[in-house]
């Protein structure tokens, strides 16, 4: 069983409202549960700025399907990472237009990279890469 350390934080009302809102906004049950994941989150920040820190990461990528063989030049590119590429949704949205994620794991300047070069691809409309690191699961 882990124990727990209570602390105490000094915050003007005005702070104080506006972080209430947020969690019940968002749906925390409290307020120690809001600030655990804004410290892990700011933590897992630091952490995949280092290049060798084992992360995962998502790439979304939205792009039309018809346009330069570009669902061709994503999947090369995929199998040329296959260690780092878990695995990939491919979603319809209309006649032309797809939904691709990617689930990367592996080194963060690994996963960096291959998210970089997935979201630059010429034709993807919009990308976007999450990264975060593997940390709460080291024991």
């Amino acid at each position: 069983m882990s124990t727990v350390t209570r602390t105490a934080l000094s915050l003007s009302p005005e702070l104080l409202a506006e972080f209430d809102r947020l969690i019940v906004e968002q749906g925390y049950e409290s307020r120690s549960e809001a600030v655990r994941d804004l410290i892990r989150e700011k933590l897992s920040a630091r952490e995949v700025e280092l290049p060798q820190t084992p992360a995962v990461g998502v790439v979304a990528m939205l792009y039309n399907h018809d346009k330069l063989q570009l669902p061709n030049r994503l999947t090369q590119l995929q199998h040329r990472h296959t260690p780092t590429v878990v695995s990939t949704v491919h979603v319809h949205l209309d006649e032309h237009h797809c939904l691709e994620v990617v689930v990367l794991r592996g080194k963060s300047a690994q996963i960096q990279e291959l998210g970089s070069r997935l979201v630059s691809e010429r034709g993807v409309m919009h990308g976007k890469l999450f990264l975060t690191s593997l940390r709460g699961l080291r024991h």
